[in-house]
C-alpha cells in the first residue's frame, strides 16, 4: 500500500535529510524547495526539515559548496520522514552509528528514503529487502547484482509503504510534488510546480535512461535503436553484421551513422558500453575482474584488461573505487566522450 495516499491530518510534516559526503546540491534543493514554497503558497507551515549527518558539522557538495548539518537525531528528536542523501562512494559506505539510528527511526514507524546512490545505505542497513525501489540509473545493474532481493524498478522514483527512493537531480522535484498531493491536495502542488515553472509533473513510473537520453531529436531513430539494443546484449553482444540485419539497415549506412554522430565506429560505441558497465560493476559490486569480464561480454582477458585500460586510463583490478577521496574534482566521462578520449591514445599510440 501507498503510504502517502492519506492526506496527513497533522502539520506540519517533518523531514530529515541526512547528507552523505560530496552529495549532489541540486538533488538536495529539488528536495527541500518544493517543501518551501508549499508553505509558501499555503501561508501555513505545513512542512519542516532538518539537515543532518552522523556527526554533525560542515558537508561539501559534489560542487564544493558548503551546507551546515546537524548531528543525528537523539531520541527526542521527532521526525515524520529521512531521506539519504547519496554521494560519492556511497556504494562502499558503511556506518554502525547510522545503521543503528535508522533501524530505530524504522521500528517508531518513521518514512525512510533515499536518492541517487543514498539507497546503498538503506540497504546496507538491512532496511529494504522485500521493497521496491529505485536508484540512479548508472548503478542499477550493480545494485541489483548485489542485492538481489529487492525489487529494483528503473523508474523516477518508487514509494512502497514506508520507503521512497528516488532516481535524484530534478526527479525528486517530481516526488515532492506527488508527496504535496498526497497530502494536501492537488491544487496546492499544482500551484508548488507553477511556482517552480516546472510543468508537466512526471509520473512515477516513467523511466530514467529515457529521459536522460532517448529523446534528442537530433538523434536518428535507428541510431537510438541500435543504442538500445547494445545496451540491451551486453553479456552476449552480437556482431555489428548481426546488429545491421535486425535493424535492416545495411552496415555501411549504420557505421556512417555512428562516425557522423560519435565520431567512431560501431564497434568501439558497443565496446565503450560494455566498458562502461565494467567500471560500474568494478566499483559498485566486489564481483571478481574475471566474472566482471564476462558479465560485460569480454571473452578474453586480456583483451578486457587492455580495453579497460586504454579507455579509462587504469587497470580494472585498480580500479576498485569509483571516485577517490583524496580527489576534490573526479570525473566519470560518458560513452561519446570516452571514444574521444579511447581514439586520442590510440593515435598516440600509433605515432610512437
Amino acid at each position: 500500500m501507498n503510504i502517502l495516499n492519506e492526506k496527513s491530518q497533522t502539520f506540519p510534516f517533518t523531514y530529515g535529510f541526512v547528507l552523505l559526503s560530496k552529495f549532489n546540491s541540486l538533488t538536495l534543493s529539488s528536495l527541500v524547495e518544493p517543501l518551501r514554497i508549499a508553505n509558501y503558497c499555503d501561508g501555513r507551515k505545513l512542512y519542516n526539515w532538518q539537515l543532518l549527518s552522523v556527526d554533525a558539522g560542515d558537508r561539501h557538495t559534489s560542487s564544493g559548496m558548503t551546507v551546515a548539518t546537524q548531528a543525528i537525531a537523539t531520541d527526542d528528536t521527532v521526525l515524520d520522514a529521512i531521506i539519504i542523501c547519496g554521494g560519492w562512494n556511497a556504494e562502499r559506505y558503511d556506518n554502525d552509528e547510522l545503521y543503528r539510528w535508522l533501524r530505530r527511526m524504522a521500528r517508531r514507524g518513521v518514512i525512510l528514503g533515499a536518492v541517487e546512490t543514498g539507497t546503498y545505505v538503506l540497504a546496507r542497513a538491512g532496511l529494504m529487502s522485500g521493497y521496491a525501489a529505485t536508484i540512479h540509473w548508472h548503478c542499477h545493474d550493480a545494485f541489483e547484482e548485489r542485492y538481489p532481493d529487492i525489487s529494483l524498478k528503473d523508474q523516477l522514483f518508487v514509494i512502497d509503504r514506508k520507503r521512497m527512493t528516488c532516481a535524484g537531480g530534478i526527479a525528486c522535484l517530481d516526488m515532492m510534488l506527488q508527496d504535496i498531493e498526497n497530502r494536501y491536495g492537488k491544487s496546492l502542488a499544482l500551484e508548488v510546480a507553477d511556482q517552480l515553472v516546472y510543468f508537466p509533473e512526471r509520473e512515477a513510473e516513467l523511466p530514467q535512461k529515457e529521459i536522460h537520453t532517448r529523446k534528442q531529436s537530433t538523434m536518428p531513430s535507428v541510431l537510438q535503436r541500435a543504442i538500445e539494443f547494445m545496451e540491451q546484449n551486453i553479456e552476449d553482444s552480437v556482431t555489428i553484421p548481426e546488429l545491421s540485419r535486425r535493424l535492416k539497415l545495411s552496415q555501411r549506412k549504420l557505421e556512417r551513422l555512428f562516425n557522423k554522430q560519435f565520431r567512431c565506429s560501431a564497434v568501439a560505441f558497443y565496446r565503450g558500453i560494455r566498458l562502461q558497465k565494467a567500471r560500474v560493476l568494478l566499483t559498485h559490486t566486489d564481483m571478481s575482474v574475471l566474472d566482471i569480464c564476462i558479465a560485460c561480454g569480454f571473452s578474453s582477458s586480456s583483451y578486457f584488461s587492455k580495453s579497460y585500460t586504454d579507455q579509462f586510463g587504469m587497470r580494472p583490478r585498480d580500479h576498485r573505487t569509483a571516485w577517490p577521496d583524496n580527489k576534490s574534482n573526479v570525473f566519470w566521462p560518458g560513452v561519446a566522450a570516452s571514444m574521444v578520449a579511447f581514439n586520442k591514445t590510440m593515435q598516440r599510440k600509433i605515432k610512437n
